[in-house]
C-alpha cells in the first residue's frame, strides 16, 4: 500500500505543470483559469477516471498560486461533477457517466400529454457579457460573450412558468434563430446536451416575474436550475426556469 501511494505521489510530481499555470495577465480570475485546464485536461483523457488529482498543497507550490486559489479551482470542478472528494483518502477524477435527456419528459411531451397545447412566448434574445454566477456554473471568462433568452412557457395560452436559459455566444451566435425548441437547435449545430443537474428551491415572485407570471407580488414559485453538459463534459447551458406553484407538481420515484 506505502509503495502504491509513494508511486502515485511520483507520478503527480512528474506531471507536465506549465500548461496548467494561470496567466496573471489574463483578466480571468486565476482560480477559473486553473479550472479551465484542469477541465481541458480532464477531457481530453489526460487524466483517467477514478484517477488522483494532486492535493490543494502540491497544485499551489507547483503552479505558484495560493492555496485558496487551487481550492476554489477545485470546487468549480467539484460543482460540475468532474471529480468527486473521498474523506481521508483525497480528490480523484469522476467515473463519466451519460444520462441521454431524452429519458425525462421535455415541457411540450409533458403538456401534451395532459392533453394541453404547449407555446412559447419571447421577451428577450440578446448577445451579452456573462455574469458572475453564469462565469462559474459554464466556466467563463469575464469577456465570453454568451447568448441571453427569455420567455414564457404557456400551456392552452396560460403561462406556466417564466424561463431564462445563458448559453456561450460560440454555441449560439444568433439568438433570434432558436426556433420552439432550445435542444433541437443545439442539436442541430452540433452542440447536443447530453446530461444535465437540476437543483430546486422555493422563491418569492418579483414585480417583474409576478408581472410576467399573472401572479400576485411575493407568491411563491419554484425555482429550477437546470446547467446542461455535452457529451465531451462541457456545461453549455444555465437555465433558470420559474414555475407558477398552482400549476405544477415535481415528483420522483425513489426504488432500492
Amino acid at each position: 500500500m506505502a509503495a502504491a501511494a509513494g508511486a502515485r505521489y511520483q507520478w503527480l510530481m512528474n506531471k507536465p505543470w506549465t500548461s496548467l499555470r494561470p496567466n496573471s495577465e489574463d483578466p480571468t480570475p486565476l482560480y477559473l483559469q486553473l479550472a479551465h485546464k484542469l477541465a481541458d485536461e480532464i477531457n481530453a483523457g489526460r487524466w483517467k477516471a477514478e484517477e488522483a488529482l494532486p492535493p490543494e498543497r502540491l497544485l499551489s507550490e507547483k503552479l505558484g498560486v495560493s492555496r485558496v486559489t487551487a481550492r476554489k479551482a477545485l470546487d468549480v470542478l467539484l460543482e460540475q461533477k468532474l471529480i468527486t472528494r473521498q474523506q481521508g483518502s483525497g480528490t480523484f477524477i469522476a467515473p463519466r457517466l451519460e444520462h441521454a435527456l431524452s429519458r425525462l419528459t421535455s415541457f411540450t411531451e409533458m403538456l401534451k400529454s395532459k392533453g394541453f397545447e404547449s407555446s412559447s412566448k419571447w421577451i428577450e434574445r440578446k448577445i451579452d457579457l456573462p455574469t458572475d454566477d453564469e462565469m462559474l456554473k459554464l466556466g467563463l471568462s469575464p469577456t465570453t460573450r454568451v447568448a441571453r433568452l427569455e420567455r414564457l412557457r404557456l400551456a392552452d395560452g396560460v403561462v406556466m412558468a417564466v424561463e431564462k436559459s445563458t448559453l456561450p455566444a460560440a454555441c449560439m451566435p444568433d439568438p433570434l434563430a432558436v426556433g420552439s425548441s432550445l435542444y433541437q437547435y443545439l442539436d442541430g449545430n452540433g452542440h447536443r446536451v447530453v446530461r444535465a443537474l437540476q437543483h430546486f428551491r422555493a422563491v418569492n415572485a418579483s414585480k417583474k416575474l409576478a408581472r410576467l407570471a399573472n401572479l400576485d407580488v411575493g407568491e411563491a414559485m419554484l425555482l429550477v436550475t437546470r446547467v446542461g453538459f455535452t457529451e465531451n463534459n462541457q456545461a453549455i447551458e444555465l437555465t433558470d426556469t420559474y414555475c407558477r406553484n398552482d400549476y405544477y407538481d415535481f415528483v420522483a420515484e425513489l426504488r432500492r
